[in-house]
Parts: C-alpha cells; structure tokens; sequence
C-alpha cells in the first residue's frame, strides 16, 4: 500500500492470513453491492442536477426533520462545518434548502426543505422505498424488525 512500509506491509499480510477464518467476507461484500445498488438510483437523479451523496443526505436529514439546526445536522451527519458549508450553499442557492434565523438565539440556523427540496427528497427516497420492500417481501415475516436491529447495531456507539 501507499506511504506503508515493507514491514507495516508484512504485518498486515500476517494479519490478513491469519484472520482469514474469522472475517466474515461474504457479509461485508453483500453490503458493499447491496450499498451500491441502493445508492444507484438516487445517484442517477442527483447527478442530473450536479449534485452527489452529500446533497443527498443533507437534503434527506432536513426534510425528515424541519427546523432542525445546523448544529443538529453536523452532529447527525458527523462532518465538519467546512464540509457542510459548501453543500449546504448549493442547495440553498438552488432553491431546495432555506434557512432561517433562530427565534431566540439569532446566531442559530434553522434549515426547512422548501416544495422543491420535499419534492427531491420524496423522488430520492421512492427507489430506495421501494428496493426495501421488495427486499422484504422476499425475506419473510419478521425480517424488519430483524433489518433494523441488525443496522441500529452496526451504528458506531450503538448499544447493547
């Protein structure tokens, strides 16, 4: 790898081989086709409008909760402001985002999706809706709740 030594090299070589039996391969490969696929759809829209998976997700976060602050959506987004900045600027100026000075604390932002940004919102969640229940259905009785469970725990700082 780049920037790694023959040593550091060789010790995750070891590393490798000797964890080969307990990494659970076909797991991790099924998330990262299923991730891709889930993404495919939305992609494609977003891409239309010059927008990526960040615009997705800032979009996404503040149509499921108006009024939500800047503040709240770094810290549901775990991202700096510098990286927020720029996205947030494009949808504002694009017209999906509007942004509103706190009632009580002036220096606060309140974000709210405006008819068009609900309307991206709804045409970036459909697909992915829908792959979710065809999943489903084809999974069987329970598999939801077993879903939810399965990615609450996979969530850093999920607990027990």
């Amino acid at each position: 790898m780049a920037g790694q030594s023959k040593e550091d090299n060789r010790y995750v070589a070891d590393t490798v081989a000797h964890d080969d039996d307990t990494i659970d391969f076909e797991i991790i490969e099924l998330l990262f086709f299923a991730y891709r696929d889930f993404t495919s759809d939305p992609d494609a829209i977003l891409e239309k409008s010059g927008f990526g998976r960040a615009h997705h997700r800032v979009v996404h976060f503040v149509d499921r909760e108006p009024g939500m602050t800047v503040a709240d959506l770094l810290d549901t987004l775990k991202i700096t402001k510098q990286s927020l900045a720029r996205v947030l600027k494009q949808l504002i100026d694009s017209g999906y985002i509007r942004q509103v000075t706190g009632p009580e604390d002036r220096r606060q932002r309140m974000l709210y999706t405006t008819e068009e940004g609900q309307a991206l919102a709804r045409a970036l969640a459909e697909p992915q809706s829908r792959r979710i229940a065809d999943a489903l259905a084809k999974t069987g009785p329970g598999a939801r709740d077993t879903v939810k469970r399965f990615l609450a725990c996979m969530k850093n700082g999920a607990g027990d």
